[in-house]
């Protein structure tokens, strides 16, 4: 199915979704653009608990449902306490390791954690709710449930779906509980429009044949107009897949990664990503981000810090997002100004067990003599590492060593040199 044209669009959601480059497949979007210009609507995307905390690769449906309510309409965020029991087998290899209860109960602890951060949770008309899907999926009646909805399900159309054409193409092993999965989501939909009046669901694109699956089953039980909307499966220009890094997952949750790392790697996108990014995590405008794109060669990393920045905020806060950025300031400048200091290379086992403070200015040339050295460091003048000597009892040793394996020494504020062991 290719990409819906979304110039004529009209109601805010949907025509700020498709400039900033969310959209992908719409079941019927001319339909949706309408009923959403008559007052707010409910939509839903889905998260199963596989981990403690969600990555950057959910990032994407994440801003959609913050769009979603900062243009007034109703975010509803399904945790897969049920379908986590089974596991998505959409585009994977080989099945999901299955987990226990007490697993999913501690990833869904720790993965509502970033929802408080990007939503504003409540019982009013455009608040965000949370629900469990376990709530309705633990107490099927398994013969029941298959008199009453199997037959609304075609395993010919099933096996057409790229999620399960192509695993079984590849000739890999697809079982029964994980053909189970996209029926069960599909409940999920027929569900929240019962019990939430939910309009929509949202996904990535790998979701397509799920969300569907759930429009036809919704249509025909509540016999209720739904949709279904995805956005597309990002890449890096140079082909990684989103909150995948060498280092490993991209984490949304401090406790798996720092504000600072979150930082870094938006500030280390690739050139071509910039406004693409810009658009999908942060909310910027289109002016500036219009400006920001346009710039080229080293000014380009002005707009990384300020992509870095934005991202930041919104996950980690305004006050951990600017001290990040102020982190890597200095770290740069350091490591900018120790690229161009003289330097003094010591024999490693003289700084075994230490050196005197006083010993060191006078052999690396600091200082002329051992009491010219004293004076220094009585003075306040001395500093190891950007850190006032306070004694000349102070003992230099390899404990010493910076990140990059030297020990810095300043006489005053402009004399330095870095002493490398060797």
């Amino acid at each position: 199915m290719t990409a819906p044209q979304t110039s004529h669009l009209r109601s805010d959601f949907l025509r700020e979704l498709s400039a900033r480059g969310y959209i992908h497949q719409c079941t019927d979007i001319d339909s949706l653009d309408s009923k959403m210009t008559k007052g707010p609507v409910a939509a839903y995307i889905g998260f199963d608990c596989t981990a403690d905390s969600l990555h950057v690769g959910s990032l994407v449906q994440i801003m959609m449902l913050r769009w979603l309510q900062k243009t007034g309409h109703k975010p509803i965020v399904l945790m897969g306490g049920g379908t986590s029991k089974v596991g998505d087998p959409s585009f994977k290899d080989e099945a999901r390791k299955l987990i226990t209860v007490e697993e999913i109960q501690h990833n869904m602890d720790g993965i509502k954690k970033v929802f408080a951060k990007y939503l504003t949770f409540g019982s009013g008309p455009t608040d965000a709710v949370m629900v469990n899907n376990a709530d309705w999926l633990d107490n099927i009646n398994y013969l029941e449930f298959l008199r009453d909805y199997g037959v609304h399900f075609s395993v010919n159309r099933m096996l057409s779906f790229d999620s399960v054409k192509l695993r079984l193409d590849r000739e890999q092993s697809l079982s029964f509980l994980e053909f189970n999965y996209m029926i069960l989501q599909a409940y999920d939909f027929m569900e929240l429009n019962k019990r939430q009046s939910c309009l929509f669901q949202m996904g990535g694109s790998d979701q397509w044949g799920n969300i569907v699956n759930g429009v036809d089953l919704t249509r025909r039980i509540n016999q209720n107009e739904v949709y279904g909307l995805t956005s597309p499966l990002l890449t890096t220009s140079s082909g990684v897949k989103m909150g995948k890094t060498v280092g490993g997952a991209v984490w949304l949750n401090e406790e798996r990664l720092s504000a600072f790392d979150f930082w870094q790697y938006w500030r280390n996108t690739e050139d071509a990503d910039v406004g693409r990014f810009l658009r999908l995590f942060t909310e910027l405008s289109e002016d500036e981000i219009h400006r920001l794109e346009k710039l080229e060669g080293a000014e380009i990393n002005e707009a990384k810090k300020i992509l870095a920045t934005e991202a930041t905020k919104l996950c980690h806060g305004e006050q951990l997002a600017l001290s990040a950025a102020e982190t890597a300031r200095k770290a740069f400048e350091e490591r900018s100004m120790s690229a161009d200091l003289p330097s003094f290379e010591i024999e490693s086992n003289k700084l075994a067990e230490g050196l005197p403070a006083f010993v060191l200015f006078k052999d690396v040339g600091l200082c002329s003599s051992n009491s010219e050295a004293r004076k220094l460091i009585a003075g306040g003048g001395a500093r190891l590492n950007d850190s006032q000597i306070k004694s000349d009892q102070v003992s230099i040793s390899l404990a010493d060593l910076n990140a990059e394996g030297s020990i810095k020494l300043s006489a005053g504020k402009k004399r330095h040199i870095l002493v490398k062991p060797v």
